[in-house]
C-alpha cells in the first residue's frame, strides 16, 4: 500500500507528450506528481478530490517577462497571477537592474513569492553604451559570470544591441554571449531583434541569440522559426494573420505564449490566461493554446520538472470549468491549494533602492527650447512622431519659428519632451519634440523609462511639466499625469523609481488613472503607458531620446534636434 498526499479523480486531464485530455487518475506526493493512471491499484490518499467531469492542466509558465516593468515585486506579482494559473515564471528584471546594478538586482529579487521564479542574467545594462544613456548600473562579463553560478539564472535576459551583437570587432555583448555558451552551452539566449530580417536577422542568429518575443509578423515568423529561433508570441504580436500562420504551420513546438510587460492595471483582469484565452478565440484549439503556455516554454527553458502532468513533475497545475472560456475554478501550487497559501511580508528593500532618484529641481528656464541657430527665423527640427500602435516611432522633420532664439513649438502642435539623468546629481538634460503624444492641455511624466529609468516628462503644458518633476525628485520616483497644470494622477514608485511595494488593487488603479489622463489628453495607442515609457529605449526603431540626446536606433547616431534651413 502507498500512501499519497492527493488523488485527483473523474477529470480530463490534458497530456502535453499526447497534446490531448485523457481520463485518468492522478495522484500527487511531496508535491510532486506520483501515479498517473486509470486504475490505481494499492493507492491511499490523504486527500481526495473529485472533479465530476472538470479540466485539469499543468500551471501556466511565462518565459519571458518583467517583474519591475509591472511595477511592482516579485511578491506581489506571485500574488497577483497565482490566481489566473500562472504557477512558474522566467522574470528578466533589467529594469531594476540598470537603477542598481547587480547589488539592487539581488536584493530584489531575493523577495519570497508564492509561485517559482527564474531569471534571465540583464545581458543590456545599459541597453546600449554610456555614451548614449546614463544608468545607475551596469552589466559586465563580471557580474555575468557571477549570476552564472546562481541556478535561478537559467537563460540570458534579452539581447537588445544589435549594432554590437553583430559588429566584427570586439564588444562586451559578444563576450557576454562568449561567457554563456562556454560556461552554460545549452542556456537559451534570449533576443531582442524587432523588424530583422533577411541578413541582419541571419547576422543575429550566427552571433548565438536563440529567440526573440519582439512585435512578430506572418512573414518574420515564417523566417525565424524555419531558421532555428524559438518564438515567443506576446499579445502585440497576437494578429490573426501570425495566428493563422502558426496554426497552418503546425509551429507549435517551436513557440510560446509570453506576457513580457504586463501593466499594473491590465493584472487586474489576467496574465497568461487572457493570452491562452485569446489564442483560442483567434483558432487555435485549447489543447494547442495550452500547449505552447504550459510546455513548450518549460521545455525550451530547460526547465524539465514541470509544464506537464506526468510522474516527478512539480505538482502545479489548474482546474478548469470550462475549456473554451478557460474559467479556473483552483489553482494548486506543489499540490497545494493557492487559496490555502500564505502571504509573507515584511522583506525589507535596500535603503538604495528606496532612495534611488537624485536629481536637483528644474527650473521654468529649462522647459524653454532655445537656439543659437537662427535668432529669428526658422529652424528645421528632428522630431519623433508616434504611431498608433506599437512602440516604434517614426523620424520626422518639421520646420519651426524661431523668435529670439526661442523655438516656437507649441505653434506647430507638438509636445516638448525632456529627458534628466537621475543619477549623477548633475541633472543634465535633453530636449525633444513629439508628434501625435499628447495634444491637449497638459503633461505626463515617469521615472520608469526604458530602459535608463532617468526623468522623462512630456507635455504641452510646461508649468506642468515643471511640477511633475519635482514631484518625482521629492516621492522618488512615479508615473504621473496632469491635466493643465494640475497633477490629477500620482502612482508612487518608490522602490528603485521603477516598482511599488503597494497591492495590485492599489497600483493598478492609480496607473489605470495615469492611463485615463493620457487618454483624455490626446495620446493614441493601444498601450499608453507603455508607448510612453518607450520613447526612451535606444534600440527600439526608429528614434529616441535619453539625457544624452536624440539618437536613431539602428545606426546609434546622435541626431541634433535643430538644423539649419538650406
Amino acid at each position: 500500500m502507498t500512501q499519497v498526499d492527493l488523488l485527483i479523480k473523474n477529470g480530463h486531464v490534458f497530456n502535453v507528450f499526447l497534446r490531448k485530455f485523457v481520463d485518468t487518475q492522478v495522484t500527487v506526493k511531496n508535491g510532486k506528481f506520483y501515479w498517473i493512471n486509470q486504475d490505481l491499484p494499492g493507492i491511499r490518499a490523504k486527500k481526495t478530490i473529485n472533479l465530476k467531469g472538470k479540466y485539469l492542466i499543468p500551471g501556466f509558465v511565462d518565459a519571458h517577462m518583467h517583474i519591475d516593468s509591472s511595477m511592482t515585486t516579485p511578491a506581489i506579482m506571485g500574488q497577483t497571477i497565482l490566481k489566473y494559473g500562472t504557477t512558474t515564471i522566467i522574470a528578466d528584471d533589467h529594469e531594476v537592474t540598470n537603477v542598481a546594478g547587480i547589488k539592487g538586482l539581488k536584493n530584489f529579487i531575493a523577495e519570497p513569492s508564492p509561485i517559482d521564479i527564474f531569471f534571465g542574467i540583464p545581458s543590456s545594462v545599459p541597453s546600449t553604451n554610456p555614451d548614449m544613456e546614463t544608468t545607475g548600473g551596469k552589466i559586465g562579463v563580471k557580474e555575468v559570470q557571477e549570476l552564472l553560478k546562481d541556478p535561478r539564472f537559467i537563460c540570458l535576459g534579452e539581447v537588445m544591441n544589435f549594432k554590437d551583437m553583430t559588429s566584427p570587432h570586439k564588444t562586451l555583448i559578444k563576450d557576454i554571449i562568449k561567457v554563456c555558451r562556454e560556461e552554460k552551452p545549452t542556456m537559451p539566449l534570449e533576443g531582442h531583434v524587432p523588424a530583422y530580417a533577411g541578413e541582419d536577422l541571419a547576422k543575429v542568429i550566427y552571433a548565438g541569440v536563440t529567440t526573440d518575443h519582439t512585435e512578430q509578423t506572418a512573414a518574420l515568423v515564417n523566417e525565424k522559426i524555419p531558421n532555428g529561433m524559438f518564438v515567443e508570441v506576446q499579445l502585440k504580436s497576437m494578429l490573426q494573420e501570425v495566428i493563422d500562420t502558426i496554426i497552418k504551420n503546425n509551429y507549435f513546438d517551436h513557440i510560446a505564449l509570453v506576457t513580457d510587460d504586463s501593466m499594473p492595471d491590465t493584472l487586474l483582469h489576467g496574465h497568461l490566461n487572457y493570452l491562452v484565452k485569446k489564442a483560442i478565440k483567434m483558432g487555435m484549439t485549447p489543447e494547442e493554446a495550452i500547449y505552447i503556455s504550459t510546455y513548450t516554454p518549460a521545455r525550451h527553458m530547460g526547465l524539465w520538472d514541470r509544464g506537464a502532468i506526468a510522474p516527478g513533475r512539480v505538482a502545479d497545475f489548474v482546474i478548469l470549468d470550462d475549456l473554451h472560456d478557460l474559467s479556473i475554478a483552483a489553482v494548486y501550487k506543489n499540490g497545494i491549494n493557492a487559496a490555502d497559501i500564505k502571504e509573507q511580508t515584511g522583506y525589507q528593500f535596500l535603503p538604495e533602492l528606496r532612495h534611488s532618484v537624485n536629481a536637483p529641481k528644474l527650473l521654468p528656464d529649462d522647459f524653454v527650447a532655445k537656439t543659437d541657430l537662427v535668432a529669428n527665423g526658422e529652424v528645421l527640427a528632428n522630431i519623433i512622431q508616434l504611431n498608433p500602435a506599437g512602440t516604434f516611432t517614426n523620424h520626422i522633420q518639421e520646420k519651426l519659428e524661431v523668435k529670439d532664439h526661442i523655438v516656437q513649438w507649441q505653434k506647430a502642435g507638438l509636445a516638448l519632451i525632456m529627458v534628466q539623468d537621475r543619477y549623477s546629481g548633475d541633472g543634465h538634460y535633453s530636449l525633444g519634440f513629439v508628434d501625435r503624444g499628447i495634444v491637449k492641455d497638459g503633461a505626463v511624466g515617469a521615472t520608469w523609462a526604458h530602459d535608463h529609468h532617468n526623468i522623462m516628462i512630456m507635455g504641452t503644458n510646461t508649468a506642468a511639466m515643471l511640477k511633475i518633476q519635482h514631484q518625482l525628485v521629492e516621492q522618488q520616483g512615479g508615473y504621473i499625469a496632469a491635466k493643465g497644470d494640475k497633477i490629477v494622477a500620482n502612482a508612487k514608485l518608490p522602490i528603485g523609481g521603477v516598482a511599488s511595494d503597494q497591492p495590485m488593487s492599489v497600483l493598478g488603479t492609480e496607473i489605470g488613472k495615469v492611463r485615463k489622463t493620457l487618454q483624455e489628453l490626446g495620446y493614441k495607442n493601444p498601450n499608453e503607458i507603455m508607448s510612453f515609457s518607450t520613447l526612451s529605449l535606444l534600440v527600439s526603431p526608429t528614434i529616441k531620446i535619453s539625457d544624452k540626446g536624440l539618437f536613431e536606433v539602428k545606426s546609434q547616431k546622435k541626431i541634433p534636434l535643430f538644423e539649419e534651413i538650406k
